[in-house]
């Protein structure tokens, strides 16, 4: 099966997908939003906050040199908004999602294998300058850290890994042998698409329910589903949820993880974070509401087909430089 999005997009194309630990105050999802469309050569496709993870998730497409300048600015004004090390690990958590920083994650991705090597040279540029320009400890992982995976770097959450840092266990790959005071780490890396993926079960089921089902359907799980990560979480209202980073959408529907998590629990709703390739949403059940879902607007071929190339088209009034908020 192909690993490819087909689209008409520029060969110079490259996506960034970069996640803050912010979900809940819409002037600083607004701020960062902003910072990242300074540049014209480069658009904001989606933004999609969630208060329950404190979370949001902003895609960007733009050119190689280009896309790193955005993410730097939308970098910068994180770090000077966003305090999740005070108190950490004393307080009550910052949210559902696991993170280790302010800018948590940065991944560069690309949409075929021609714009791999650009990709891997994209995200080596911005972890160096997050390393450098904002005195921000960098994590390498995926292919460029030999599959070191995020769930390894944020294991223990923020004071865990300062106390990894602290014994030698760990070095940051850019930046201070340190986290940054209110900034915590970043982690970077380059990849194919992903789909972030999640589905709310229907009372009695509980959080607890919702752990017990992602671990079993996750890539290790008994039932484990091939690039599959999954946690549960519990959402405003004591509702569950599962959770999940589909990492081969190309090999694995949405339709089946449904199917599999259906087999333990009822589900009332699934969620689209981001974008997703076509070949994700192949089959899926037509019985499960996806809220707020557009294809013009959330399926990657559909969005990158309207940029007519050689390049991105400034001023498109599809592809503005304010396209709203998810979730706010």
């Amino acid at each position: 099966m192909t690993t490819e999005v087909r689209t008409q997009h520029s060969p110079n194309l490259l996506l960034a997908v970069p996640n803050v630990s912010e979900g809940r105050d819409i002037s600083t999802v607004r701020a960062i939003s902003d910072a990242f469309c300074t540049d014209r050569a480069v658009r904001l496709l989606d933004v999609h906050s969630d208060a329950d993870h404190h979370r949001s998730v902003y895609t960007l497409a733009g050119p190689p040199r280009a896309l790193a300048d955005a993410l730097m600015r939308g970098a910068s004004e994180a770090v000077s908004r966003i305090d999740v090390v005070s108190g950490a690990g004393v307080r009550e958590p910052r949210g559902e999602h696991p993170h280790v920083g302010a800018l948590d994650v940065a991944p560069v991705v690309y949409l075929d294998e021609s714009s791999r090597g650009a990709a891997l040279a994209e995200a080596l540029v911005v972890a160096d300058r997050i390393g450098d320009e904002l005195s921000v400890p960098v994590f390498l992982y995926g292919d460029l850290a030999g599959g070191r995976t995020r769930a390894q770097l944020r294991s223990g959450g923020i004071s865990g890994l300062a106390g990894r840092i602290a014994s030698g266990e760990l070095r940051p790959d850019f930046g201070p042998p340190h986290l940054h005071p209110s900034a915590g780490a970043t982690l970077v890396c380059a990849r194919p698409p992903l789909v972030a993926f999640n589905l709310r079960l229907a009372p009695p089921a509980t959080v607890a329910d919702a752990r017990r089902i992602a671990s079993l359907i996750r890539e290790d799980g008994a039932e484990g589903l091939p690039g599959l990560r999954a946690i549960g979480v519990q959402l405003d209202g004591a509702v569950a949820q599962v959770s999940m980073n589909v990492e081969r959408p190309f090999d694995l529907p949405l339709a089946l993880v449904v199917e599999r998590v259906r087999a333990h629990a009822t589900v009332t709703s699934a969620e689209l974070v981001g974008l997703a390739p076509s070949v994700a949403l192949a089959g899926f059940p037509d019985d499960i509401p996806l809220p707020g879902f557009d294809p013009s607007r959330h399926v990657i071929e559909h969005v990158l087909g309207l940029m007519p190339g050689p390049g991105l088209v400034p001023g498109s009034p599809q592809l503005g430089p304010w396209i709203g908020i998810r979730g706010l």
